[in-house]
């Protein structure tokens, strides 16, 4: 049986407690959300299991937290935040062209420039994905990243329509950050990695605060930093690539420590969503034709589940005794979500 018939999404228990302070330890410095701290990782499962589990109308102020498995063995985990800056203000750099003209001397330029903002306060934000290296070239990140985007569709309610995400940026082995050194260690007496562990995970809004809100012109950066302005730490390369394909966008906002790109878009618009559609439950149906890799979930919020099946490209129908409830478990009422990987089909097959 191949490795992608064993793995299974699901909300994040307190038993899982061991193999996230193994993934925080993992995870290079100001890459994670995921704090290298046990009692703060234990009130981050706290939160999300209350989020998963409440039936009261939604606040934003939810976080969850979901942890692939295979075979029992947790190897990666991802989140969600429902609406960032929840607490405080979610700054970003958006990124401006301005033009300077003299008719006198015929002069025109365009500059790039840098403008600090809170656009992004109350998006939902993805958070926290990371899947063990062994993985990263099967089906396993994909599965870990787009079934959250089912979940936040299947209860819509609870989510901002518009999404996030904030990728690493450029940050060498010593933990200098060409981005940060040009910018907000002007204003702040301390490298980027004391910037990060004052931070540990929380918002960046107290220092942002702090930061002057005239535009920053690029061009009057050190070249290493102009170069870094929405460039990607190598560790950031899978999980942005899925949500390009998935179609945001990466041109508008960089994050403010590190100058790293931050995506945004549309939930109606992203592939996942777009082709997504429920499958009903029937007892000894048939799908005909070539089969292809889909994600499937449970609609239910407490109990999500999502994992991966072979199906025929038309099926209208699954049948409660298909292999892949195996994993999600006794089929939970009347119909599955499904959304097929066709973008990725040819590594898959």
């Amino acid at each position: 049986m191949s490795p992608a018939h064993d793995l299974l999404l699901r909300p994040v228990a307190p038993e899982d407690l061991p193999a996230l302070e193994r993934i925080a330890a993992a995870t290079a410095d100001g890459i994670s959300s995921l704090p290298e701290d046990s009692e703060r990782l234990r009130e981050r499962i706290e939160r999300s299991c209350q989020a998963f589990a409440s039936e009261d109308a939604a606040s934003g102020e939810e976080t969850y937290l979901f942890v692939l498995e295979e075979r029992g063995r947790v190897i990666g985990s991802s989140g969600i935040a429902a609406s960032a800056g929840f607490h405080d203000r979610f700054y970003s750099y958006r990124n401006e062209f301005v033009v300077h003209a003299s008719a006198a001397l015929g002069v025109s330029q365009r500059l790039h420039t840098l403008h600090l903002c809170h656009d992004l306060t109350g998006v939902t934000l993805l958070t926290s994905f990371y899947i063990e290296p062994a993985y990263e070239a099967g089906l396993a990140p994909q599965l870990l990243s787009r079934a959250r985007l089912l979940f936040i569709a299947l209860f819509a309610e609870r989510f901002n329509s518009r999404i996030a995400a904030e990728h690493p940026g450029l940050v060498d082995a010593q933990g200098h950050s060409p981005f940060w050194d040009a910018v907000g260690r002007r204003f702040f007496n301390m490298d980027y990695a004391q910037a990060e562990k004052v931070v540990g995970g929380r918002s960046k809004a107290f220092i942002a605060d702090l930061m002057p809100h005239s535009p920053v012109y690029v061009p009057l950066l050190p070249e290493a930093a102009q170069f870094a302005i929405g460039q990607l730490h190598p560790v950031g390369e899978l999980p942005f690539g899925i949500l390009q394909d998935e179609g945001f966008d990466a041109d508008t906002y960089i994050d403010i420590f590190d100058g790293g790109p931050t995506v945004e878009g549309r939930l109606e618009l992203l592939r996942s969503v777009r082709q997504a559609r429920r499958l009903a439950l029937r007892p000894g149906a048939l799908g005909l034709g070539q089969e292809h890799w889909h994600l499937v979930c449970t609609e239910r919020r407490r109990d999500f589940r999502a994992s991966l099946a072979r199906l025929p490209a038309g099926i209208q129908e699954l049948s409660p005794e298909h292999r892949v409830f195996e994993r999600l478990g006794p089929p939970p009422g009347a119909s599955v979500m499904v959304s097929p990987l066709d973008a990725v089909q040819e590594e898959l097959r």
